[in-house]
């Protein structure tokens, strides 16, 4: 199951760049948020929201981080932060960073549905584009009428 999809940090976005360690604070801040919503109802909520063990790893010249699982419906989830060249619609050119989840060989459905709300989750916090795995795009930033 090769998949792909990708948060667009644009220039609406909340920042411009990111750092695989602001991306682990940010599933470490996932994590937390929802082991206190299991406490809330008394269930351990947070070990199946995020039943991943978050990996670091340097591959080439692409930061990228693992989110690795033993659990039986979960094996892994690749995220990774490139920039690429665009040309705004005024022809001035900038860099752009793109998170990029990719499941890889042997991922299953319960890891696209992790990953779908992992996307969704950061485009919300960073008022991102999300670019889901259906090839749908998703506005969470403010966009202006032209």
């Amino acid at each position: 199951m090769n998949a792909y999809a990708s948060i667009k940090l644009v220039p609406a976005s909340k920042i411009d760049t990111i750092t695989t360690t602001e991306l682990k604070e940010y599933f470490l801040y996932y994590k937390d948020i929802t082991a206190k919503t299991g406490d809330q109802v008394d269930w351990t909520y947070g070990q199946a929201a995020f039943p991943y063990e978050i990996i670091d790893s340097n591959e080439k010249q692409a930061e990228q981080i693992t989110l690795y699982s033993e659990k039986e419906r979960y094996r892994a989830i690749l995220i990774s932060i490139q920039k690429e060249k665009i040309m705004d619609h005024d022809n001035t050119p900038r860099i752009q960073t793109n998170i990029c989840f990719t499941l890889p060989e042997g991922a299953t459905f319960g890891d696209k549905g992790k990953a779908n709300e992992y996307c969704k989750f950061l485009a919300k916090k960073l008022q991102a584009e999300l670019h889901l795995f259906n090839g749908r795009v998703m506005y969470y930033y403010k966009r202006k009428l032209q």
